[in-house]
């Protein structure tokens, strides 16, 4: 008997109202927040990115195999002297630079290699009057105003920098005759550092043809600005050397090699050039 009244009870205490029943715990939903974001703030929002650019990068890796266009042969790492004191070499990478804008590499080169045999540093080309050194640099693009660059920057370089260059794209930018599209590459090649995406003609055009921008850009910078802005940071260094090559082989400003690109069949661009 007293065991069936305990039954009883026990089973009158179970149901009793005002016991709350052990709730199920809910499970957190984990939410990606923006860095620095607290409480109560939006989601995180998707990181736009180019359609098929993956596809796209690799199809140009294969189409770049042979690294055999002007760039590679003759472009700015090609066009110093590596046995050179390092601050003698960062030098001449810079001077390659600012002899390089609106010139083709082969001009470029030609440039480099007569004013290395004239043994190229900060005090030859102070010693130098501007007419010898217009005579070695022609006919690169616009030599006139880059005799005025050069010895202007260089004599910058001998007072500030004891000889050297800076090592900073903010400070390379304040040299005259040094653009962003300078300064990044000699970021690239002379300190072996990468602050940013090196943006010239050719990186311009194929990334507004390939839409590699959400919106056409204008300019070089504003497409740099563009492209940090989605591109792996692991891939600015190599994404300069392949679209230059790139742009110098197949897709040309004028008359575009589309029939030999490999990217023909998902190239936005390819149908209406």
């Amino acid at each position: 008997a007293w065991n069936l009244s305990a039954s009883r009870a026990g089973s009158q205490i179970q149901g009793t109202p005002g016991i709350p029943r052990p709730s199920r715990r809910r499970k957190s939903l984990a939410i990606a927040y923006e860095a620095g974001q607290g409480d109560g703030a939006e989601p995180r929002r998707a990181r736009w990115e180019p359609r098929d650019w993956r596809e796209q990068l690799e199809r140009i890796r294969q189409m770049r195999r042979s690294r055999d266009a002007p760039v590679d042969e003759m472009g700015v790492h090609k066009c110093y002297d590596s046995g050179a004191p390092p601050e003698v070499m960062r030098y001449q990478v810079l001077l390659a630079l600012m002899l390089s804008s609106q010139t083709k590499d082969q001009v470029t080169s030609a440039a480099m290699l007569r004013l290395r045999r004239r043994g190229l540093t900060v005090d030859s080309v102070l010693q130098m009057d501007d007419e010898t050194l217009g005579q070695i640099i022609y006919p690169v693009g616009f030599w006139r105003n880059k005799v005025k660059y050069i010895k202007q920057t260089t004599a910058i370089l001998k007072q500030k920098y004891g000889g050297d260059i800076p090592s900073t794209v903010e400070e390379l930018v304040q040299l005259p005759g040094v653009g962003p599209k300078m300064a990044h590459l000699a970021m690239h090649i002379a300190w072996d550092s990468v602050a940013g995406i090196a943006v010239d003609t050719h990186v311009h055009r194929i990334s507004n043809r390939l839409q590699w921008v959400k919106k056409e850009t204008k300019y070089p910078e504003e497409t740099r600005v563009a492209l940090e802005e989605w591109l792996p940071r692991d891939l600015w260094r190599e994404i300069n050397w392949l679209l230059v090559g790139f742009g110098q082989q197949t897709c040309l400003p004028v008359n575009p090699r589309c029939s030999q690109c490999l990217n023909q069949d998902i190239c936005p661009a390819a149908k209406r050039l």
